[in-house]
């Protein structure tokens, strides 16, 4: 085991279970910026960070995912249990902070009596403190430390105080040359058959720590607190009373409702994407207008000679048509880190594990599959919280298909396509359809995988579903507005780049071999000299030699290879698909917006060599579906490999999830056209 020499910085390590206010004191600590969300299993790796100068301590500090125990229970929790004791890098933490729930004292205990069996240097942070006095209740701190024989300290993450006192305490640790080393630092077993013993010293300890704010103590009643489950029928004790949050008991009397409780879900997820669309439309038209005057500008500068039309359509309209949907991807991201900061998510975990069930996973795997409609990376990491071997690897599988925001400019365009503007308000509907399909289409494979899971996944284990309700709480808006800074920031930094390079990829390839082409002028305006040149041009491109390639392919869908060429290009990212019809097509805006000019010219796009339109509404319906199921994120694949542990569940995302894209598709392109819709 490494060890600190005494010249190193020292190293604080965060431990507590979770939901117990942990990330948020680590930010307050180090200065970081990590999403802190209230539903358990929100961190699923070890964070690092250094204690801010102006506490005038030198130190490393480590963030560890939650566990409630020094005994593994899932893969999240063993990456943690490992990180505490042995870091690769920084060795054996010279301190532990242990974050506690002061509403949740006796459970939370557990994890400090196994700790304090470790031979390690601990500080107890005591969380949640205002929850308590919500309910005329609070901890004596100097009582509890001399019980547990260690300092504990009251903390609020959210308003910073009791932040500096544990600073100086830890400097007072760390400083004094007559602390204790952790040397030889062994993690011993606990049998199963002293949990009831611990349990009852724990609620001892409880009884003599919390106390009424009218000064009387609690009565210990460990029996009856033993049976909090039939707590709404019979009279509560005082030790059941401070556990227990009578407003979020009301609230959950209608939103864990067997069946009012799922319409208030339905309801809540279809108004969160019907709001994506409805209230980021001005903003969009704000972008869209900044870069096409952008693109216009350019060209003005440098000509419209190759280079500008480099700069304007390689460059700016290329990254301009995915940015112009970032203000989706922001409503987004702060509407779900609202409802995860009121604690309504772990709700949502609940209603959802019996339908989970019936496919053969449970509510923990709700989580990560509601990651997904942000990002599938994060998503994937995020199924470390979840114990049972078989229920994470059906979870990775099918964690593809939730529709993550990379599709949300896909989707706006292919919906501003299918729309008139008059009628653009429907997209918010036709767009939380889409996603109800993206979440009815992954049950109905899961159900499938879950049949032949013997095969496929060859594991079988037994499965449980205990989560942790946090008490409701109101959002606080500067934590979910820097969250979704942070989850932009990462979306823009992750694509970006790509979108860049493969702008300027495809640029390349649909502008050379850069020939002259004649156009017969007569009876012909400028702009439609300029749309044939264009069109001629491209036709001879290295882009069309490449595409002819992809002919065979895209001709039973209705396509051809223009299309083909973009869906190939967003294998990459998934967003690059728009940038790349912006290219394929010499998008620039002139009067019109960037966005609109994309559609125009969608709009005016015929199948070579004949009249026939290129995209029609059934075309643009099976490309919906296509997105809604095609595995198009390399990041994602790579991921999946990791988190799966080998190639199998990847290799079988790619082959199965593109199999059922492209048959879809054209089923879907090919069935509309049977029925007129074209």
């Amino acid at each position: 085991m490494i060890q600190h020499k005494s010249s190193e910085i020292p190293l604080i390590t965060l431990v507590g279970p979770p939901n117990s206010g942990k990330t948020t004191l680590f930010n307050n600590l180090s200065g970081s910026n990590y999403k802190t969300v209230n539903y358990p299993g929100a961190t699923v790796e070890y964070s690092l960070g250094k204690l801010l100068p102006k506490f005038g301590l030198k130190a490393n500090l480590l963030d560890s995912p939650g566990i409630v125990s020094l005994v593994p229970n899932s893969p999240d929790e063993e990456v943690s249990i490992k990180s505490l004791f042995s870091h690769p890098e920084l060795g054996t933490p010279d301190i532990f902070v242990i974050t506690i729930d002061a509403s949740q004292l006796s459970r939370h205990l557990l994890l400090v009596n196994q700790i304090k069996k470790c031979n390690i240097n601990f500080i107890i942070a005591l969380t949640m403190s205002d929850i308590l006095n919500r309910k005329n209740y609070d901890v004596d701190q100097v009582k509890l430390g001399e019980l547990l024989d260690c300092e504990v300290i009251k903390v609020n993450g959210r308003t910073g105080n009791g932040i500096p006192e544990l600073v100086i305490r830890l400097n007072k640790y760390l400083g004094s040359n007559g602390i204790k080393k952790c040397n030889n630092t062994k993690i011993p077993k606990f049998p199963a058959e002293e949990l009831i013993d611990v349990f009852k010293k724990n609620e001892l300890i409880e009884s003599q720590v919390i106390f009424e704010l009218n000064g009387s103590k609690l009565e210990p009643n460990i029996e009856r607190a033993n049976r909090q489950l039939k707590i709404l029928v019979n009279q509560k004790s005082k030790i059941e009373c401070y556990k227990i949050d009578e407003k979020t008991i009301r609230i959950d009397k209608l939103l864990l409702h067997k069946s009012w409780g799922l319409l208030f879900f339905l309801f809540v997820m279809t108004l969160t994407f019907t709001s994506i669309f409805w209230l980021a439309e001005p903003l969009i038209v704000l972008v869209d207008n900044i870069f096409g005057f952008l693109a216009n500008q350019s060209l003005k500068l440098f000509g419209y000679g190759w280079f500008g039309d480099l700069i304007a359509n390689g460059v700016i309209s290329g990254t301009g048509s995915i940015l112009v949907f970032v203000p989706q991807i922001i409503i987004l991201f702060l509407i779900l880190g609202t409802l995860e900061d009121t604690g309504y998510l772990a709700r949502g975990a609940m209603l959802i594990d019996k339908p989970l069930s019936k496919i053969g996973l449970n509510g923990k795997s709700f989580v990560p599959m509601l990651s997904g409609f942000a990002c599938a990376i994060p998503a994937l990491l995020a199924t470390r919280t979840i114990p049972n071997r078989r229920e994470r690897l059906l979870t990775i599988f099918i964690i593809p298909l939730m529709s993550c925001s990379a599709r949300l400019p896909v989707y706006a365009l292919l919906l501003a396509f299918l729309l008139p503007p008059k009628n653009s308000w429907l997209g918010g509907f036709l767009l939380a359809g889409i996603y109800i399909f993206s979440i009815a289409s992954s049950i109905v494979i899961a159900s499938i995988v879950n049949k032949l899971k013997n095969r496929l996944i060859n594991t079988i284990d037994n499965s449980s579903f205990i989560l942790e309700l946090p008490a409701y709480r109101s959002p606080k808006f500067r934590v979910v507005i820097n969250n979704t800074y942070i989850s932009t920031l990462t979306y823009l930094k992750k694509a970006g780049p790509i979108i860049l390079i493969l702008s300027l990829f495809l640029w390349l390839i649909t502008t050379f071999p850069n020939i002259n082409t004649k156009i017969e002028a007569k009876g012909l305006n400028q702009e439609e000299i300029l749309r044939i040149t264009k069109t001629e041009r491209l036709s001879k491109s290295y882009a069309a030699d490449l595409g002819k390639i992809l002919e065979p392919v895209m001709t039973p869908l209705g396509m051809d290879w223009r299309v083909g060429i973009s869906l190939i290009a967003s294998f990459a990212a998934r967003e690059v698909f728009v940038s790349s019809m912006a290219l394929i097509f010499k998008v620039t805006s002139d009067e019109n917006t960037l966005q609109s000019s994309i559609v125009t010219a969608m709009r005016d796009a015929k199948l070579e060599g004949t009249e026939d339109y290129l995209f029609t509404t059934s075309t643009i319906i099976g490309l919906i579906i296509y997105f809604v199921f095609a595995m198009q994120c390399l990041s994602t694949v790579a991921v999946a490999r990791k988190e799966s542990g080998g190639w199998r569940i990847p290799i079988l995302q790619i082959l199965v999830f593109s199999t059922i894209a492209y048959f879809l598709t054209f089923i879907a392109v090919n069935g509309l056209r049977a029925i007129g819709l074209n």
